[in-house]
């Protein structure tokens, strides 16, 4: 039978569907906002001790339902992850000089969040199954100026916290989860963001559940649950009235929740498990349409874990597939599925730490540090971004069972037509050289 003709050389794109843009908002959401503008108290908060210190009636009500929901004892609510994960390094006390191991292929704010109180950012590689922090990698990484461990529950898969966990607490170190990407994820059986001291969840508009902007910062930890509440809110003022002795990084900011997001917040929550059950339907349905195509490996479900998908990654293999991934990717969005190729590329290639000048003129606080961020510092991180990660952005579209069958059909259509990819590439690649 003759090959199909790729849309890229001539011939019908496979799948002509046109993704919707992902709205998880409804009526509900609308009710509850309208009811916070009715009330005339869009925000509740007062900058000084008193009973309003801690917020008005909606926000506390939307934590109460939170901590509730991920069986935690402390849920603090913030205006975004990125003020969550500065609040975490305040409350733990990150000095100048002290280190703090991150992943290299994430969202910058994580890597950012120690430099705000002049910590240092060390880069450990990754677990090629997860994508998340490697332990082995970790425990190499630990110095004694290691205050913490910040790890990322990556594209919604749940990076190795129990054991991230043991190594945190055999040396005496603080393990901060950014969960940005994987509510209700869960390893045996807990939730991702409440087995480190402070778990850090993002509630931005193209979230599994969102309120616009926002963030949780969760604990079972009395102190470290005031200490963020502290810095949240101008915590310089009230930290006499708390009876808090312990001032070290108590200057507060304004990284307050508003009552209409936390409206809109307590809606979604209840719409939780449906939210996210619609990621990992579409993961699902993905595995399977794509299983068993030679070079091309779909995300693994670690043993004893839920991961939830925030993207829909997979690792390409070149040589086993026969062209590059960008050709790949060409003839893929030519048949209408649209792919991102590597993530962000790894942090510590950023100008920022290619020329250690973060905080002040002089390069502060990277003239407390002999740490190189040079290329090469984390081989699977680099590889992962520039040759083998690829994915489906399934976080900001709604897709269909319709739409599934399509995306997978020209996915298998690009693959089963990889030698008419190969001339076209070798063509590519010599009108270039021209």
């Amino acid at each position: 039978m003759a090959k199909e003709k790729l849309a890229i050389i001539g011939g019908e794109p496979a799948f002509k569907g046109a993704l919707q843009p992902y709205n998880s908002i409804g009526a509900e959401e609308a009710e509850a906002v309208a009811r916070v503008m009715r009330s005339g108290c869009l925000s509740g908060y007062y900058g000084s001790w008193s009973p309003e210190f801690f917020g008005g009636p909606v926000v506390q009500a939307f934590e109460t339902a939170w901590a509730k929901r991920f069986a935690c004892k402390h849920a603090v609510a913030v205006n975004s992850n990125a003020s969550g994960l500065v609040a975490a390094m305040g409350a733990i006390g990150i000095s100048p000089g002290d280190e703090v191991i991150v992943p290299p292929l994430t969202m910058s704010a994580t890597a950012m969040a120690p430099l705000a109180y002049g910590g240092i950012p060390v880069f450990s590689d990754l677990d090629t199954v997860t994508c998340c922090l490697d332990p082995k990698e970790v425990r190499k990484n630990i110095t004694e100026k290691t205050k913490a461990i910040l790890v990322v529950n990556m594209f919604g898969h749940i990076a190795h916290l129990e054991e991230l966990r043991a190594i945190a607490d055999e040396h005496g170190l603080f393990l901060i989860e950014d969960n940005a990407q994987a509510p209700l994820g869960t390893e045996n059986g807990r939730y991702t963001g409440t087995i480190g001291h402070i778990g850090i969840f993002s509630l931005n508009y193209h979230k599994h559940f969102h309120t616009g902007e926002g963030g949780v910062c969760t604990t079972n930890d009395d102190d470290l649950a005031m200490r963020l509440r502290l810095i949240r809110n101008h915590g310089e003022a009230c930290t006499e009235g708390a009876g808090v002795t312990n001032l070290v990084n108590l200057v507060g900011f304004n990284l307050r929740m508003t009552e209409l997001c936390a409206a809109v917040g307590l809606e979604q929550l209840k719409k939780a498990d449906a939210l996210v059950g619609e990621r990992e339907h579409i993961a699902h349905r993905l595995n399977e349409g794509l299983a068993g195509l030679e070079g091309i490996a779909p995300p693994v479900q670690r043993a004893g874990t839920r991961p939830v998908y925030y993207m829909y990654q997979l690792r390409f293999d070149p040589d086993a597939v026969g062209v590059s991934r960008e050709v790949f990717a060409e003839a893929l969005a030519a048949e209408g599925f649209p792919t991102f190729l590597g993530y962000l590329k790894p942090l510590y290639l950023l100008p920022m730490f290619q020329h250690r000048i973060a905080i002040g003129r002089d390069g502060w606080p990277f003239t407390l540090t002999n740490r190189s961020y040079h290329k090469g510092l984390c081989p699977v991180a680099e590889r992962l971004h520039e040759i083998e990660l690829m994915g489906f952005d399934c976080c900001c579209v709604k897709v269909t069972d319709a739409d599934l069958d399509g995306l997978i059909a020209a996915f298998r259509k690009v693959h089963a037509n990889r030698d008419q990819l190969q001339v076209y590439g070798q063509t590519r690649a010599g009108a270039k050289t021209q």
